[in-house]
């Protein structure tokens, strides 16, 4: 068999460069985190970002206008020199014996003395190089040796220049070049010009400038630049982190101060110094402070007189209700022995004692829910199981109101921790509700969970609601259409009741509705305490989209 194919080795370039874009991703991350969260840090990047951006464009400018001046500068000297020199060289061949008897040796003596003048004619601090060479295209008989001084970048002479200089217009011909010098390129000028020699012709005569002074100059000027608006700008990063901290830091003590009287704390107050803009703020921020403080401790005092009201009341009703029920059940058995009218009222009275219980002990709950006195019972419970009971006990209700209750249940079969008598009231609540706004059609029960909850569907195909009553469906006594006749009993206090059984359960319901379509509440409970119900096992749809229920959704997932 074939040796087991070994995995590439991993490169360390490349570890070195996910290792690097990790570092960037979390730089990035950082500096996106303090841009969004301190606005000092936001105030203070964004001026030196402008202020660099502005010292950029200036220094760019003040650059371009110095070395325009020194370049233009260097480059008239150069030309004034080499024209001297040219004009001293040609005075040197001229005041020689121009006849025929000139020997090589004399035109050689005549062309070292011409170099030399020309070099002391030439004072470029960079230093110069000299070539004399013949132009191409002589016939005379004597000929001299081109002689260059050491070190002359003959490279440098483009054969553009040759050809401009040997053109003879009697004018310098200028080129700027890039000097060589052991690996460090320089810039330089190159000039060209010609000469003519009694008994050798023409000659051409080049010029090579070291402009490396210059460069040096602007280098400085350019670092001088670059380091006064590097200290510029941490000045002014400073003086705008300096300026805004006495913005930021009352700010932040505002902040905070309205955080402690948010979490309860309304004793506490902006300190006030000075009489200046922030003092002012301070001082109306206490003022308003100490409002609303007034009116939390009134509507506190309010709601604890309206609470104890509540309560004392319904404790007070129970001993003259009981009295009443004891009658009222003594007169409703013996109703057959009244008169019809006698009897009707019996029954009547019954119905409203028994209703009047219903009412006193949803009060009771509502006061132990505002006194945040409740506290959950929780035993093992199934859901699944939970809903097959209370399907069953309302079957004969909506048998005689012509409903068919249906029960799917696709999950839900887990035991959980939860208060059995919460759920089944707040199961009644939902399906008395479905089976009452129904219009003889039929009712859904769907019992589902995920990893993290456990739903329970109740829909209805009935009358439904719009949107802006079914926001406050949840608010007590609130009836939706109040002429609407109720064939089963309830108190205006019911989903009321069971929004606060599922939020102490650490749950939610929600709800969706539309007129002629029916309604669909959701219940979701966490199937741990530590599990958040941010998700549902049975998402409802936004308001604007058709509901397709539970078993659409599980389908098209599938």
């Amino acid at each position: 068999m074939p040796p087991a194919a070994r995995p590439a080795a991993r490169s360390p370039l490349g570890r070195s460069g996910r290792r690097l874009r990790r570092w960037v991703r979390r730089g990035w991350r950082g500096i996106g985190y303090l841009w969004s969260r301190s606005l000092m840090f936001r105030s203070v990047a964004i001026t030196v970002l402008t202020t660099g951006l502005a010292v950029a464009v200036i220094g760019t400018a003040v650059m371009v206008s110095i070395s325009s001046n020194v370049y233009a500068q260097r480059r008239d000297q150069i030309e004034s020199e080499s024209a001297r020199a040219t004009i001293v060289a040609q005075n040197i061949f001229d005041a020689a014996t121009a006849g025929e008897d000139n020997n090589q040796s004399e035109l050689e003596t005549l062309q070292n003395e011409a170099q030399q003048a020309i070099l002391s004619n030439t004072t470029s601090p960079g230093g110069t190089a000299v070539a004399i060479e013949r132009s191409p295209d002589q016939t005379t008989s004597q000929t001299l040796q081109t002689i260059v001084t050491p070190g002359f970048p003959d490279a440098v002479i483009s054969d553009a220049l040759r050809r401009e200089v040997g053109k003879n217009t009697g004018r310098l011909s200028l080129q700027p070049v890039q000097l060589d010098d052991e690996g460090r390129r320089s810039p330089g000028l190159a000039v060209g010009s010609t000469l003519q020699i009694p008994s050798a012709g023409q000659y051409e005569l080049y010029l090579v400038y070291d402009l490396s002074d210059a460069q040096q100059t602007l280098d400085f000027v350019s670092q001088t630049l670059s380091i006064g608006g590097v200290a510029l700008m941490v000045l002014i990063a400073l003086v705008t982190s300096l300026v805004v901290r006495l913005v930021i830091v009352p700010i932040r003590g505002a902040a905070e101060t309205s955080r402690k009287i948010a979490a309860g704390r309304l004793d506490e107050r902006i300190p006030v110094r000075g009489n200046d803009d922030i003092a002012t703020l301070a001082r109306s921020f206490n003022g308003m402070a100490d409002a609303v403080s007034r009116q939390i401790t009134q509507l506190a005092e309010l709601s604890r007189v309206q609470q104890r009201f509540v309560s004392d009341v319904s404790h007070e009703l129970r001993t003259p209700l009981t009295t009443i029920r004891l009658a009222g059940d003594m007169l409703y058995d013996s109703r057959h022995a009244f008169e019809p009218s006698v009897g009707r009222s019996a029954e009547l009275l019954h119905a409203q004692v028994e209703r009047f219980e219903l009412l006193l002990a949803d009060l009771l709950e509502i006061s132990r829910y505002d006194a945040q006195a409740v506290q959950l019972d929780t035993e093992p419970v199934v859901p699944a199981a939970l809903a097959a009971d209370i399907v069953e006990e309302f079957r004969p209700l909506a048998d005689r109101a012509g409903v068919e209750l249906v029960l799917e249940t696709p999950g839900g079969h887990t035991t959980m921790q939860l208060d059995a008598k919460r759920i089944r009231r707040i199961m009644r609540n939902l399906v008395g509700n479905a089976i009452e706004h129904g219009e003889a059609k039929p009712v859904q029960v769907v019992v589902d969970s995920d990893a993290r909850t456990v739903a329970i569907e109740v829909r209805d195909h009935g009358v439904g609601m719009p949107p802006e009553d079914a926001a406050r469906v949840f608010d007590r006594f609130w009836r939706a259409d109040p002429s609407r006749k109720r064939t089963i009993g309830g108190t205006g206090l019911g989903l009321a009741i069971s929004l606060g059984d599922a939020n102490l359960h650490g749950g939610r319901i929600d709800v969706w509705s539309r007129p002629g379509e029916g309604s669909a509440f959701v219940l979701t409970l966490p199937r741990s305490e530590q599990a958040s119900t941010a998700t549902s096992a049975i998402p409802l749809p936004d308001l604007d989209e058709p509901y397709r229920g539970p078993r659409a959704v599980r389908e098209e997932d599938a």
